[in-house]
């Protein structure tokens, strides 16, 4: 955990305030840095240069002179790049040099770099003076409490400070720009950063409840249940078995009887059949 000096609104300087791991959790990444200085230079260019080639200049049709018999080079037209008033070789087109970086590569740059100060001691906490008017003195007089004075300053305030950015637009090599707003190159370009003390807490509060929703949905998330046995079939009970078994055989013998009486009923009409003849 990094520890920052801590300055009052009247200059004089407090206890040390130990930085949140949430915004400066030690991670310094110079190749992502460079990555994302290097595309905010480029961002800044505007891509207007702009040369004529040959084929842009006017004139230069006719051939200067003939092509043998002259002792000279053979030469074909007046507008060339080797002649006064000829086309540029190779000259600039313009274009855009925009450079895209992703969000996420950017907040690691952006962290690796406010932990670089950090780790060298660049970082100072501090509550801002209340000023009523701009008055460019007012901040150069707390600048040189802090010890601050005369090197590249960057403060970095809670929400937008006109007071503060109108009284500090007038003193070189001090930049004021609200929290959460600088960026890369403007952390690295100063010497020592200064933030305000309530904009490290804000930015603490606003992470809280980001960090907390994503556990708070995981823990009201419905669980799969597991589906729910099918009941057995209950088993007879001894009596009723018995009871179906016994229906079952009476059941059974009825119709033997039945057959044996079909049976003796055609033996006697047979025999009848028999005395008639």
């Amino acid at each position: 955990m990094y520890k920052a000096r801590y300055y009052k609104a009247d200059g004089k300087k407090g206890r040390a305030r130990a930085l949140p791991d949430a915004l400066f959790d030690g991670v310094v990444n110079e190749a992502v840095m460079h990555q994302v200085v290097k595309a905010y230079l480029a961002n800044q260019r505007q891509g207007t240069a702009a040369a004529r080639n040959r084929s842009a200049v006017r004139g230069g049709s006719r051939k200067p002179w003939r092509q043998k018999g002259t002792g000279r080079a053979r030469q074909g037209t007046t507008r060339a790049a080797q002649w006064t008033g000829g086309g540029v070789a190779f000259p600039p087109i313009p274009h855009s040099w925009r450079q895209r970086v992703p969000r996420k590569v950017r907040v690691l740059a952006r962290r690796s770099a406010l932990n670089d100060r950090a780790e060298h001691d660049r970082v100072i906490l501090i509550d801002v003076p209340a000023l009523e008017a701009p008055r460019t003195r007012a901040v150069r007089e707390f600048l040189e409490a802090v010890g601050v004075a005369g090197g590249k300053v960057l403060i970095l305030t809670d929400g937008i400070n006109r007071t503060l950015y109108l009284s500090a637009r007038n003193l070189p090599n001090v930049e004021v720009l609200p929290f959460g707003e600088e960026s890369v190159y403007d952390v690295l370009w100063a010497h020592s950063v200064l933030i305000e003390r309530s904009a490290v807490e804000r930015a603490v509060a606003d992470d809280a409840p980001a960090a907390k929703a994503p556990q708070d949905a995981e823990a009201a998330a419905p669980q799969d249940e597991a589906p729910a046995p099918e009941p057995e079939a209950a088993a007879p009970e001894p009596e009723a078995a018995a009871e179906d078994a016994g229906d079952a055989a009476a059941a059974g013998a009825a119709d033997v009887s039945a057959a044996d009486a079909d049976a003796a009923d055609e033996t006697a009409e047979g025999a009848e059949e028999g005395d008639d003849a």
